[in-house]
């Protein structure tokens, strides 16, 4: 094999570099994000606090921020134990709701907000949070993990149809019969990090539940394009139109690459039972760069119709960094010239377009032809999906960020 056909997952240049990138994400977002009033501020383009007077706190972005912190404090990095710290208080202290269960999904200064409702959504980002700070050794998680866990179990669990059910208000009566995979899909990577944190097997059983749900019986009906809205009876509701943010119409290429990796990471920790998931990693994966790309600018369509036409053109952070997961994961189990061609591509179109060597951090949006563009969001709130785009692809492909850094301790 000639140096032109080395791996770059071979090559210690590329290994170093995506080591800096993520350092530059850890400068950006930590000190900048910290709020003294509890929980993280969202960041302007050039890292300016959004609206930094009683800001609402959003529980994904707060539980983010301690997963992401945590990785950096297994990995050694100074000044992280003080912000995972600053992030378990909060969703215990603020979040949760101490008199009905839950958390809620979002919270001011003055309390819950957004009508108290309590998303399947948000709490999958709890359980993520609580098992990585586990890892990290912070005194809350085993609590946190109890608590959240105890919530999913009672209230969100739907042992009929094996996922779980989607949203409710403050005092648990349901808001709607919708039920969607995003939500769904958080939960699983959420199931295995706490599988991972204390060995307990239900989690698992649990996330293998849900994937076989949503990829094996429906996106297979789909030909591996992974529907993001479904009705009571989890039947894929075709028609469904949402929010643009968290429930596009259509269906999500950035989706189908999240999957990919999920159900790889899924079958590995498994202990490589189902032959399904790796057939499903490789269709999807295969599906989403050659439906969801874009061949003339680069990048993946934020969301596309069931005809397979590009709905919104915009190109979004999270969709190529959940190629790379994808991409990087393929490459371990099922390598081969087609997975490593699109490592790089994907990462070409990153390096060029979405990393701001400006300002520092990640173009969250760009349009169609690249540039950057701020109709869905107003700035940099998010370091998760980035973050881990550069950290996956560095360790093996068994399980989760946290447990390769653990695993490499020993």
């Amino acid at each position: 094999m000639t140096a032109t056909h080395t791996p770059w997952l071979s090559r210690p240049y590329h290994r170093q570099w995506l080591r800096d990138q993520a350092e530059a994400l850890f400068a950006f977002y930590g000190n900048r994000s910290f709020n003294p009033k509890g929980g993280f501020f969202e960041l302007t383009a050039t890292g300016a606090p959004i609206k930094p007077q009683n800001p609402v706190r959003g529980i994904h972005s707060t539980a983010r921020m301690v997963h992401c912190f945590a990785i950096a404090s297994l990995l050694g990095r100074p000044g992280s134990d003080p912000i995972v710290d600053h992030g378990m208080h909060y969703l215990w202290n603020n979040h949760r709701d101490a008199e009905r269960g839950g958390y809620f999904w979002a919270v001011d200064d003055n309390g819950a907000s957004d009508k108290g409702r309590k998303q399947g959504y948000g709490h999958a980002f709890v359980l993520l949070a609580a098992s990585s700070a586990k890892l990290a050794g912070h005194p809350l998680a085993d609590q946190m993990i109890a608590d959240v866990t105890e919530v999913i179990e009672t209230r969100f669990w739907n042992k009929a149809h094996g996922a779980i059910d989607e949203e409710f208000n403050a005092d648990w009566t349901p808001i709607s019969d919708y039920h969607g995979q995003n939500s769904n899909m958080h939960l699983t990577e959420a199931l295995m990090a706490a599988f991972e944190a204390t060995g307990e097997r239900d989690y698992l059983t649990k996330a293998e539940s849900i994937a076989d749900l949503i990829i094996n019986r429906r996106a297979r009906e789909n030909g591996f394009r992974v529907a993001e809205h479904f009705d009571a009876n989890w039947a894929v509701d075709k028609g469904y139109t949402g929010d643009q943010m968290f429930r596009p119409p259509g269906t999500t290429p950035g989706h189908w690459l999240e999957w990919s990796r999920l159900v790889l990471q899924l079958w590995a920790l498994g202990g490589k039972r189902h032959a399904w998931m790796p057939e499903a990693s490789e269709a999807l994966f295969r599906q989403a760069v050659t439906i969801g790309w874009d061949e003339k600018h680069g990048g993946f369509f934020y969301n596309i119709d069931w005809s397979d036409k590009p709905d919104m053109r915009h190109k979004l952070w999270w969709p190529v960094s959940e190629g790379v997961g994808a991409a990087a994961f393929l490459i371990a189990h099922k390598p081969s010239a087609f997975h490593e061609t699109w490592y790089r591509n994907i990462w070409d179109v990153i390096a060029r377009h979405h990393i701001d060597g400006v300002n520092g951090a990640w173009h969250e949006q760009l349009t169609e032809d690249m540039q950057p563009a701020y109709s869905l969001f107003a700035g940099k709130g998010d370091i998760y999906h980035a973050l881990q785009a550069c950290l996956i692809p560095l360790y093996p492909a068994e399980g989760s960020v946290t447990k390769g850094i653990v695993e490499a301790m020993r």
